[in-house]
């Protein structure tokens, strides 16, 4: 089957550990239409999913994603047109941190404007120390601008800014140290260390991993009081949970916590 006819890739194991890939790799897996509206239809259904606990993002290919389509967009000029692109990019890109479960991006390869964003919007990213980061719009004429709301809540300012009005690279080893992504690793163990960060996350109570999750990003977005209102909130119905409570008294018991899942 063509990467037009199936656009990204699903695949599920045992664990209800999710793989999805994104399939344009002669096209270095730009966003087109197609593959945003599938996407969109994905995350939606795993958003409902109980019984998936992390989802995986890859790509086939040499390239990770080198941002939208270009040619789609230059095909049909129009304001409206544009508007609506971008609003079905944005929709997508906040359906990953609003799924109950952790998005890890697996980056085997370059990561260019709207696939920067991609790899920041994810919780978690793991990535081939030969993968190259780059908001490059600008060198085309286009300021990064939706690419710019994920990557300056990941770096730094000034880092995300010089990203965005110079269109550089910067190597994983770079976007390890700026908190772009969380390893860089040889190319060959790429898909050990994401097992790594799975195994680690699929072991945890997913009640906690969700609530967890939710509280996280909207904690980030409010001011000190707010976000500790919610904080004490959430942490007081977790410990609710059956798993926190079995995990509280295996601590008391001194023995490894029974979860349920």
């Amino acid at each position: 089957m063509s990467d037009l006819e199936n656009p990204v890739l699903l695949a599920r194991d045992a664990r209800g550990v999710v793989t999805l890939t994104l399939n344009r790799p002669l096209a270095f897996n730009a966003l087109s239409e197609a593959v945003l509206s599938t996407l969109q239809t994905q995350l939606d259904a795993l958003a409902v999913d109980a019984d998936v606990r992390v989802v995986v993002l890859a790509a086939a290919g040499k390239a990770f994603c080198a941002g939208h389509d270009l040619k789609e967009m230059r095909a049909q000029p129009s304001l409206a047109y544009y508007q609506k692109l971008f609003a079905q990019c944005s929709q997508m890109m906040q359906s990953l941190q609003r799924l109950p479960v952790p998005v890890i991006a697996r980056v085997q390869g370059i990561a260019t404007a709207a696939g920067c964003q991609l790899v920041a919007q994810c919780d978690l990213a793991v990535a081939a120390d030969t993968a190259r980061f780059a908001t490059s719009g600008v060198n085309y004429g286009l300021f990064c601008a939706t690419p710019s709301v994920a990557l300056s809540r990941n770096i730094s300012r000034k880092a995300a800014f010089e990203m965005l009005v110079t269109g550089d690279f910067i190597s994983a080893q770079e976007a390890q140290a700026q908190g772009l992504i969380n390893r860089a690793v040889p190319l060959e163990q790429l898909d050990a260390e994401v097992e790594k960060l799975v195994a680690r996350i699929v072991a945890k109570p997913p009640v906690a991993i969700a609530m967890g999750k939710g509280l996280f990003y909207r904690q980030i977005e409010n001011g000190m009081e707010a976000a500790y209102e919610d904080a004490q909130q959430t942490m007081a119905c977790n410990m609710m949970d059956a798993d926190a409570l079995e995990g509280v008294q295996a601590f008391i018991d001194k023995r490894v916590p029974r979860f349920r899942a």
